[in-house]
């Protein structure tokens, strides 16, 4: 696909991952559009990129129906909006804390590929691209609810995968782990990342960089699943 004026909508691109993508997407020349919740970091965000802000919230569909309308024919959809919640035993999660992490990082995106997914399948062409997370691969205490999340979010890829596959569009999950974002500090994880592991996890604009390689195969070529990880993050057993 050539990117340039390409219609890009990045979910969650006022920081971290989103923002990198949406950086590697506007150099490529595309028109990019970025959503999120904090109106402020969101505008700021926008005028440092120079791409476009739409304030909205992921998880909500009349927000989607909103965005929609004021981008257009969507051509890449990328739903990178999420977040870890608390990272707590089952046990200890308060009901809203548990709707508001499935509801971040997998019925926003659900609702928001519903949407492009209509507007892709006349066209005959497009691409959405999720963000899942390792946590999807693998188990770890206190981490059951946002996996659970991912990992329905990379089930729910391949479920769109071929529904949308005899319609010339394609569908990505991509799964980064360690990254040099603000992640665990929002969670409230106790331990974060040293200044030495972040330097040596992954950076936005590298994960953009690779997004953007994904979006510039042929058309006729999809990578469905990739996983990226850094070398320093041991995972045992793999």
């Amino acid at each position: 696909m050539m990117l340039k004026n390409k219609k890009v909508i990045v979910t969650g691109g006022s920081g971290g991952y989103g923002k990198g993508i949406a950086n590697a997407f506007r150099d490529a020349g595309a028109e990019v559009w970025i959503t999120g919740r904090n109106e402020r970091k969101l505008n700021d965000a926008a005028q440092e990129l120079g791409v476009h802000a739409f304030h909205a919230d992921a998880s909500c569909g009349k927000d989607w129906d909103a965005l929609m309308d004021a981008v257009g024919s969507v051509d890449i959809l990328i739903n990178n909006a999420g977040f870890g919640g608390k990272i707590l035993p089952a046990a200890e999660q308060k009901d809203e804390d548990i709707i508001a992490t499935i509801n971040t990082n997998l019925t926003g995106a659900i609702l928001g590929s519903a949407r492009a997914a209509r507007i892709m399948k006349e066209k005959k062409n497009g691409m959405i691209i999720n963000i899942s997370s390792v946590c999807a691969l693998y188990a770890w205490p206190a981490w059951s609810v946002y996996t659970a999340a991912k990992a329905g979010l990379s089930k729910f890829s391949h479920g769109l995968y071929t529904e949308l596959r005899p319609f010339g569009v394609r569908v990505v999950c991509v799964t980064p782990s360690w990254g040099r974002t603000d992640f665990n500090e929002a969670a409230e994880i106790p331990g974060a990342l040293t200044p030495e592991l972040l330097a040596k996890s992954i950076a936005p604009e590298e994960l953009g960089g690779l997004i953007r390689n994904l979006a510039e195969l042929p058309d006729h070529l999809v990578v469905p699943d990739i996983t990226i990880q850094p070398m320093i993050q041991d995972i045992n057993p793999m």
